[in-house]
């Protein structure tokens, strides 16, 4: 893929996760990808996606948009004290239920590339009375983070998004202390994705559609980055609600969530 196609991709998920950003929670009603209402509120969708009424009383207003495709504080293990780095973080809900487990010696880092979903972060952050949360502007691909300073990476359906996985993923090890964990949801592709949605970069792909990798194709990456204990396990009961991102393109047929894991030695 050359440069001017990613910068293309990346100028049009920029350009939807600002839209999101500036819209309020209750009106955003934004699966990973639907611009519709079919997914219900934000709260009504992350419930969907594993998130317990406790979790989701527990952030400020306006910091779930009801984005994601899973819940990577159910598999994280995250442990008083830690630091954690949350790829893609919006408008900081995982940051903030991060924040809560890692305790007043923990510290948590967002990194996002859309400048309003990091001013909306810092908002709430001040708004709910974090003080271990950093929001910081950047690319995953390009991490404004030090060498081996984190203990644990979380994400939420963002990975997909990246028009070049391969950087992700060496940059997550590098920042990575040695015996730091990946724990991430994302989708993976379970079968060919058609050509018609291969190629639409303006809904599809900043949809959380087009962009996903193989199980087998991840692994790879993962691998090639240095990683070990590499476990991708999809989610096959996740189809019942990514059929309501894209209403009738059947991409359920295609893609499902996936619970993505891996130690750097």
């Amino acid at each position: 893929m050359n440069q001017v196609k990613n910068d293309q991709i990346r100028q049009n998920v920029r350009s939807r996760y600002k839209e999101i950003a500036l819209q309020g929670a209750e009106e955003s009603n934004s699966c990973c990808s639907s611009e519709s209402s079919c997914c219900g509120t934000a709260n009504e969708v992350s419930s969907q996606l594993g998130y317990s009424t406790e979790e989701l009383a527990a952030v400020p207003t306006g910091a779930n948009l009801g984005l994601g495709c899973g819940n990577p504080q159910a598999i994280a293990e995250l442990k008083p004290g830690e630091v954690v780095l949350d790829l893609g973080s919006g408008g900081g809900f995982d940051c903030f239920l991060a924040s809560r487990q890692v305790g007043d010696t923990g510290y948590v880092i967002g990194v996002d590339m859309t400048p309003e979903m990091v001013s909306r972060a810092r908002g709430n952050a001040v708004k709910g009375g974090f003080t271990n949360t950093d929001f910081r502007l950047g690319e995953i691909e390009h991490l404004p983070v030090a060498d081996q300073t984190v203990d644990v990476i979380i994400s939420n359906c963002v990975i997909n998004l990246s028009p070049d996985k391969q950087q992700v993923f060496d940059e997550a090890f590098r920042v990575l202390r040695s015996g730091g964990r990946l724990a991430i949801s994302d989708v993976v592709t379970t079968a060919e994705l058609p050509t018609e949605i291969k190629n639409d970069l303006d809904v599809l792909y900043s949809g959380c559609v087009s962009g996903a990798s193989s199980v087998e194709e991840l692994k790879a990456m993962l691998k090639q980055s240095g990683f070990k204990d590499i476990v991708v396990e999809p989610k096959e009961e996740s189809r019942a609600f990514i059929k309501d991102w894209v209403p009738g393109s059947k991409v359920e047929d295609y893609i499902v969530s996936a619970v993505i894991k891996a130690v750097r030695p």
